[in-house]
């Protein structure tokens, strides 16, 4: 670990209130996730602040979100500035999950000036990053209001940051998917090209956890009917439009769950939920969810 100058708060110290984040993310985990980020942007040590701010200054700041969205991650920015200097006062104006407004203060900061300028580009990076993404996500869920479908996030997430990510979806409105490969069967296209078919999958499946769910993932009707013959519970309709969608639940007739997979957007989403999907997993929540853009201004006291 880096060793900046700043007043670190010891591992054993977990004093600061977190939200839970998800069952795969302890504080701990979080501790040493955070510890990374700061270490990569600090280094050796702040060169700026220490050499432009004088150690014993302190001063008040707040942190200010420039446009519209719903806001994720304020425990996580409030842990940062923890870390980084435990004498920093992190006072959340709002709360996780609360749809933001252009020009609002989120939270109010106040503490030694070095730390909090030092903790500000780790702190609004995870801030602005999990805001994004509950963001996107409230959009997706917004646009099947009123219907059985749920939206639901995937693996397509930035390595390191999944369990943070997750909970980001969550917060947006989303319901989580398999965490990872550990914790849900999902056979897919690859599977099914190396095995022969669904038939086999599903019987490996069975033999080596005959009590787990399982999602099949089908590409065209003649592997749904496949799937529905042996029994598949869930069926993973990949690729289909929404007219083939249709089309497949009248084939389907309530003998699966039905998730629906790929070219999904958020101005097709109703579409694909009317049709009578029961799921809708959407790898854009988290591969391609754009940051909301927040600023910290700082005054001297």
């Amino acid at each position: 670990m880096a060793s900046w100058s700043c007043r670190r708060r010891e591992d054993t110290d977990l004093t600061v209130t977190l939200d839970p984040i998800t069952e795969a993310l302890t504080p701990a985990t979080l501790d040493s996730l955070i510890r990374s980020t700061l270490a990569e942007d600090i280094g050796a040590g702040d060169v700026t602040t220490d050499a432009v701010i004088p150690a014993e200054m302190t001063c008040r700041g707040k942190i200010v979100c420039k446009e519209n969205g719903v806001i994720a991650g304020l425990s996580v920015a409030a842990r940062v500035f923890a870390i980084v200097d435990e004498r920093i006062n992190f006072d959340a104006k709002t709360k996780d999950g609360e749809k933001v407004q252009e020009e609002q203060i989120v939270a109010r900061i106040s503490g030694p000036a070095r730390g909090m300028l030092t903790a500000e580009r780790v702190a609004l990076n995870f801030l602005q990053h999990l805001s994004g993404v509950a963001t996107i996500t409230a959009r997706y869920v917004k646009a099947v209001d009123g219907t059985k479908t749920k939206i639901l996030d995937t693996r397509k997430t930035t390595p390191g940051l999944r369990g943070l990510e997750k909970y980001a979806t969550r917060i947006g409105g989303a319901v989580n998917h398999r965490m990872g490969l550990y914790d849900a069967v999902l056979i897919k296209d690859t599977h099914l090209a190396l095995v022969g078919g669904i038939t086999p999958s599903l019987r490996a499946m069975r033999k080596a956890y005959p009590d787990g769910a399982i999602n099949v993932e089908v590409s065209n009707i003649q592997e749904l009917e496949q799937a529905l013959a042996d029994k598949a519970p869930r069926i993973l309709l990949d690729n289909f439009a929404p007219g083939q969608v249709r089309d497949a639940m009248q084939i389907i007739r309530g003998r699966a769950e039905v998730e629906i997979s790929g070219g999904v957007q958020v101005g097709n989403a109703r579409a694909y939920a009317l049709a009578g999907a029961d799921y809708i997993s959407v790898g854009a929540l988290t591969h391609s969810a754009t940051a909301l853009d927040f600023s910290m201004k700082v005054t001297r006291y």
